[in-house]
């Protein structure tokens, strides 16, 4: 039997937590808006699977494992505040070359590269990591039966899909991806400061 009142519970804990901006919303807005829309819609796949993931241990008790073993998280913590940093340092870069390039020409798809930064991007997430460590394992009840298990992650799939499926469908439409590509160095700049900021934040949490 599935418990309606648990899945209800993850739902409008994940529904707060997954809407407020973060390292993640910066690379489907990034990619959304510098990129092909499949691209996008391939990154936010990456993105999924890992909060799919993220859930299971939360459900299985990730914040106790962290709690028992501190060392973990922080090294999990560092090495999620280096990659943003890497990543922020890479957008900076792109930005400074953007601004001397010639008109921007026709790309081929890269669906796995953009789902592999999705993975990347989500599994290097602090904000993912404390979230479900803390938040979402406190709000998961423990011993869920199997079906309520499966709603659960279906509940957080879901979301998530619909939250990020609709940022990477807005900004991706081509009149949008036109305004960028304008101001392309600018929001380069911006965005790979942010993601900078939130390295850095975490690493010294």
């Amino acid at each position: 039997m599935i418990d309606p009142s648990a899945v209800a519970t993850v739902f409008y804990v994940y529904a707060a937590g997954v809407v407020i901006p973060g390292p993640n919303f910066v690379a489907v807005v990034h990619q959304a808006v510098s990129g092909r829309r499949a691209d996008t819609l391939a990154l936010v796949a990456g993105i999924v699977i890992v909060n799919l993931f993220w859930a299971t241990c939360a459900i299985f008790g990730i914040g106790i494992v962290f709690a028992i073993f501190p060392w973990l998280a922080a090294g999990v913590r560092l090495a999620g505040a280096a990659y943003l940093i890497w990543f922020g340092l890479r957008l900076l870069v792109s930005a400074r070359g953007s601004a001397m390039a010639a008109p921007p020409v026709s790309k081929p798809p890269r669906f796995r590269a953009a789902f592999l930064q999705g993975v990347a991007t989500n599994i290097a997430n602090p904000k993912s990591i404390a979230f479900y460590a803390a938040v979402f394992s406190s709000a998961a009840p423990a011993h869920v039966s199997t079906p309520t298990f499966f709603a659960m992650l279906a509940t957080v799939g879901a979301t998530a899909t619909c939250w990020y499926g609709a940022v990477a469908l807005v900004l991706s439409h081509s009149i949008i991806a036109t305004a960028y590509r304008r101001v392309k160095a600018r929001i380069d700049r911006l965005c790979g400061c942010l993601i900078i900021a939130l390295g850095i934040r975490q690493a010294f949490r």
